[in-house]
Order: C-alpha cells, then structure tokens, then sequence
C-alpha cells in the first residue's frame, strides 16, 4: 500500500506541472493587456510600458514560466496584479465561505441522495422510483443559476425566510451561519443529489439481483437487513467514487453559486480575477482545484481497500 500511494503522489507530479504550463500558457495567449486594465483607459503608453516593466510582462514566456514556478516551489504565489497582495492572503480570506458550503453541500447530498437511491432501486417501478428518476432529471438539466435565483425569489423574496446574498461566519453563531448557507447549499445540493441518487439506484440494482441477496431474502433476514448489510455494502465502491468526484466538482459549481448569492468565497474570487486578467490569482487557484482533484482521487483509491476486500495493491 505504500509503495501505491508514494507512486500515485510521484505520477501527480507531472500532472500538475503539464497542468501549470497548461494555464500560463493559456491565460498569456488570449487577448486583453493586464496593465491596461490596471491602469485605466486614460493610460498613457508610456504608463502602460511603466505597469508591464514592473510586473514582468515584457519579459519572454519561457522566463516568466521559469520565474512563476521558481516561486512555486518556495511557496511564493506571487502577488494580486489588482489588489497588490499576496496571492495566499487572499485565497486564506476566501477560503472559509467556500469549504463551508462545499462540506455541506456534499453532507446534505450524501444524507439525502443515498437513501433515495436505495428506495428506488427497492421500488423500482413505482410511483417512488418515478419520483427520483425525475428528480435526478431537474437536477441535471436545470442551470444551477437558474435554481439559484428560484430559491431566492421563493424562500427571499416571496416567503422572506431566508436572506438573499451574504456569508456570516460560523463564529459569529451557528443560526446566522446557517441562515446564510442555507440557500446556496440547497441550490448546489439539487444537482449532486441527482447523481449521486441515480449513481446508488443503478448500483443497488445490479446487486438486487446477485444470489447471495436471493439467499438472504431466503434465510428469513429483515428487508432493511438485505438492503444495507449486503446491498448497499456491495456497492459502495461506485458510491464512493461519485461522491469523490462530486465533491471535486463542487469547485466548478460554487464559481455560480457563489456569484449568484455573493458568497465571498474562492469562486468570486476567480471571477474578479478573470475580468481583471489578475494572472498570479487565476492561476493560483486552477492549481490549487487540481491539487484539490488529485488529492481526492487518491483518498478514493486507499478507501476502495477498506468498502471492498477483494482490492488490493501491490
């Protein structure tokens, strides 16, 4: 198993790296001129070869690749091209809105999601698994914003239940942390509930119908004994991995969420990074979503060992 995990975190390596160059590259390549954006449209041009100069611009690609990666290593981000702070302070002051609503987006899906798949699978073909299979339909095929500004007009607007846009954090109290969560959670919930529901019916179906599930029906077990002892243990390795690669997704999700509810969280912050062309930001936080990614796929590969005996590594 060690020797697993030390190949896996090594193979990582190059995947970052293909992924570092992949968005310095990309982000230099597109149209826009950070240093006009700072400087304004009144900017001379002598002032906009002032901005470049100082924040490297005019330097070769391959040196500023060089340079960029060089400070990488001794944990250096680089500095905000719009703010002018480093790079980390502002991730670790977003940070907090956006692992909150991550952890309970992901927590309320797992509570929900994987009962409703169970339910289906044993009902299938009822009014039941019509009602999840629907259910996973709306999830995916609805734009998260759309739901997003649904759940503000209903539980905002219409009932005022809720407030509309914000973050309290939860040191300020847990009700008005969870009074402020509580509609992005709900909005990014909707679509992980659908696939990781449909994921646990497909799966509960196929292990409905092996014969050690017959045999215990056949020894007398409860029905609630069946599903879970032999059921659903079974199939938690499919379970697991979608629930591993929905929490990954997450990252992309809160990108919306959290514009659509004014989180202060990482995704607005990519998003006022990408207007302003702030280089050092956008970059800082692709990495960290792929090191995010690759980290979660590991812990899902040690965890295969643990759901299922049969697996092992060399």
């Amino acid at each position: 198993m060690g020797g697993y995990i030390l190949g896996r975190i090594l193979a990582a390596i190059p995947v970052m790296g293909f992924v570092a160059l992949f968005v310095f590259l990309l982000l230099r390549l597109t149209p826009g001129d950070p240093a006009a954006i700072i400087a304004g449209d009144a900017a001379t041009p002598e002032q906009l070869e002032l901005i470049r100069e100082k924040l490297g611009l005019n330097e070769a690609l391959h040196v500023q690749f060089f340079t960029w990666i060089g400070r990488l290593f001794q944990g250096d981000f680089g500095t905000s091209l719009l703010s002018g702070k480093p790079v980390t302070e502002l991730i670790a002051a977003r940070l907090e809105p956006t692992i909150s609503l991550a952890l309970t987006t992901i927590t309320l899906s797992i509570i929900i999601a994987v009962p409703l798949g169970v339910i289906a699978a044993w009902k299938q073909g009822t009014l039941i698994d019509r009602f999840v299979m629907a259910l996973s339909v709306l999830g995916f095929s609805v734009p998260i914003f759309v739901i997003g500004y649904v759940m503000i007009s209903v539980f905002a607007l219409d009932l005022k239940w809720l407030p509309v846009q914000g973050f309290k954090p939860i040191g300020e109290g847990f009700g008005a942390f969870a009074e402020r969560i509580a509609l992005p959670t709900l909005t990014l919930t909707l679509l992980y509930i659908a696939l990781i529901a449909r994921i646990t019916r497909t799966s509960m179906l196929e292990i409905l119908g092996e014969d050690y599930v017959r045999t215990a029906h056949a020894k007398g077990l409860k029905e609630w004994q069946v599903l879970m002892r032999h059921a659903l243990r079974n199939c938690a390795v499919p379970i697991v991995t979608v629930i591993g690669i929905g929490f990954a997704l997450i990252i992309s999700g809160v990108v919306v969420t959290e514009s659509v509810f004014n989180l202060p969280g990482i995704g607005r912050l990519t998003v006022d990074a990408v207007l302003a062309r702030d280089y050092p930001v956008i970059q800082a936080v692709i990495l960290l979503a792929s090191l995010i990614y690759v980290v979660i796929n590991l812990v899902i590969d040690i965890l295969y060992v643990f759901l299922d005996p049969r697996i092992r590594y060399a």
